[in-house]
């Protein structure tokens, strides 16, 4: 009796990352890069405003009572939406820079996600590059947070992929 041996394809099983771990990956991630752009964003308000005067006027319980002068509150203003802009670009470029480069890097995951066991891939397990991370981290800031539909597609998704994943053909992986 002979017996044949049929040679098929080794595919190794992924095992996805789920809506809970990918989750508790992102609340990491958000301290990591939140606590520290906290404090830099006071510093940058306080530095933009303090040479305004603004705060000792306001500090002032005598001032209460007293009009402002259009000059004064134009200087605030100005001041006040300068720190705005220049916070909300250093945040975006932090940003672009934690998430993005980290899932192009050799690490393909952000602390979290590395701490947590997961990487991020394309389709076939690969790395994927600068621009397609940046792609997935754009469709993550604005349609994903839509409503948290984005994320909650994971759920309904043959391999978990929210709908930043669907957009930039990646999918998270453990290990």
């Amino acid at each position: 009796m002979e017996t044949i041996l049929e040679k098929q394809p080794y595919e190794e099983r992924k095992e996805y990352g789920g809506f809970w771990i990918r989750f508790a990956a992102y609340l990491i991630d958000a301290i990591i890069v939140g606590i520290p752009l906290g404090i830099i964003s006071v510093i940058i308000y306080m530095l933009f405003i303090l040479p305004t005067g603004a705060l000792e006027l306001y500090a002032d319980p005598a001032y209460y009572n007293q009009d402002i002068s259009d000059e004064q509150a134009l200087l605030f203003l100005g001041s006040y939406l300068g720190a705005t802009v220049v916070t909300i670009l250093l945040c975006w470029i932090v940003a672009i820079a934690y998430f993005a480069g980290l899932h192009a890097s050799k690490w393909q995951a952000t602390i979290g996600k590395k701490l947590l066991g997961l990487k991020v891939t394309d389709l076939h397990g690969n790395r994927i590059s600068f621009w397609r991370s940046l792609g997935r981290y754009l469709a993550l800031s604005f349609l994903s947070g839509i409503f948290c539909i984005g994320f909650i597609i994971a759920a309904f998704t043959e391999k978990k992929q929210s709908l930043h994943d669907l957009i930039a053909s990646t999918i998270v992986i453990k290990g």
